[in-house]
């Protein structure tokens, strides 16, 4: 039996979260965001500069980065991608380069990742919850520092490791731990001092939360590499379940995202009469494509990775709907309940 993993040694590494009186915060994500009630406390005991954005623009923080000099960051993908896709972005290059991005929320794709990287941008991912935060951040061990980026990559494109005292484990259906093999999928579960104890007066909820001792269900399903790193793969309520078996959205959506013609893509399960669940994706193209991408081409893409062995021929969807905007949360990310209830009467073979 695999033992719980607790990293209690994330400072031996140099770690990209680090901060100090020399950083200028630029806050983004809502005061009831897990990072939006963290962030301000963080920078106030570690006396930084902290900038309050208001309104959120593209530009306007592209000038808030270069005029208030901001070295610190986080937030959703969509955030991150409102200020890179801007069209005057290169103008801002050298401010960007070398600003700390904490990226939470969501899975971000790949894509998304190296582009912020390519402005010097030092991105990484973490992993929390209003209930708590700071679960796991995406440092890099010491004998990953002298690896290529697109290697690293795969590291800090994952949840990453639990932080000092937390403790995570990723467990299937009866509550055993799944192996680290990064492929078998389980619901993630944690302890830690930072987590809430209780619901306010919700006992049913509480009750369903947490178990006897005092694991939280996160209702959140990942899996664990050999190297211990944790990888969201999806909600538990937006995963799509075709013939019994689980087809991760997030992991359709990264690669969907990497299509060079695609801005922002959504995988969700449309009702089928044969398996139940099958898998659609609603796309924005990138304006300069939006009257030229269509389903074959991004289904002959997809099959290329198939090919690669990277997923299996049945995980492609069956329909891709091409769409100009998304339905958004509070926080910004892409609102799937929603998005689900929009297509509640499509019905696939």
């Amino acid at each position: 039996m695999l033992q719980t993993f607790i990293n209690l040694s994330t400072n031996l590494f140099p770690n990209v979260a680090k901060m100090d009186s020399t950083d200028v915060i630029l806050h983004i994500p809502p005061l009831f965001h897990g990072l939006g009630w963290f962030l301000p406390y963080l920078g106030t005991l570690s006396a930084c500069k902290q900038v309050l954005p208001g309104k959120l623009d593209g530009k306007l923080i592209l000038e808030l980065i270069k005029n208030e000099r901001v070295t610190y960051m986080a937030g959703v993908p969509t955030l991150l991608m409102m200020f890179l896709n801007h069209p005057d972005v290169e103008n801002y290059r050298e401010y960007l380069n070398g600003l700390k991005f904490i990226i939470d929320g969501e899975h971000p794709p790949r894509s998304l990742m190296i582009r912020a990287w390519s402005y010097g941008i030092r991105i990484f991912e973490a992993y929390g919850m209003s209930e708590g935060v700071g679960y796991t951040f995406a440092n890099l061990k010491e004998h990953m520092m002298n690896w290529d980026l697109e290697k690293q990559l795969d590291y800090l494109n994952k949840a990453g490791l639990p932080a000092p005292l937390v403790e995570v484990k990723v467990v299937d259906e009866k509550g055993n731990e799944v192996p680290w093999d990064g492929k078998t999928i389980g619901e993630i579960w944690l302890r830690s001092p930072g987590l809430i104890t209780e619901y306010w007066k919700d006992e049913r909820k509480t009750k369903e939360a947490f178990t006897e001792d005092g694991w939280f269900k996160t209702g959140d399903l990942g899996v664990v590499d050999p190297e211990g790193y944790l990888l969201i793969v999806d909600r538990a309520k937006d995963v799509i379940k075709s013939g019994g078996e689980w087809i991760p959205s997030k992991q359709l959506e990264d690669l969907i995202a990497s299509h060079e013609e695609v801005y922002e893509v959504a995988v969700i399960a449309a009702k089928s009469n044969k398996w139940s669940e099958r898998p659609v994706a609603l796309i924005i193209p990138k304006p300069t494509y939006k009257d030229k991408i269509n389903e074959d081409d991004i289904r002959k893409f997809l099959m290329k990775y198939v090919e690669l062995g990277k997923i299996p021929k049945w995980w492609i969807p069956d329909k891709f709907i091409f769409v100009n905007e998304f339905p958004r949360t509070s926080v910004g990310k892409v609102d799937k309940k929603v998005l689900r209830d929009q297509l509640k009467d499509l019905v696939l073979p």
